[in-house]
């Protein structure tokens, strides 16, 4: 009997989930916030001699 109490619990604490998740990626989408993916550009350093290699 208490495993089945357990199972049930479970069950219904993850259909919340499931809910609240669909819920907010529903709603979330109408908004224009995008996430920044771009990464800076930096220049590549190929001098070994300036970098302090070798000495």
């Amino acid at each position: 009997m208490r495993n089945r109490l357990l199972r049930s619990a479970l069950g219904a604490a993850f259909s919340i989930l499931v809910v609240l998740g669909v819920g907010s990626g529903v709603f979330g989408a109408k908004g224009d916030a995008q996430a920044f993916t771009e990464w800076p550009s930096v220049a590549a350093h190929t001098d070994a001699t300036a970098s302090g290699a070798g000495s």
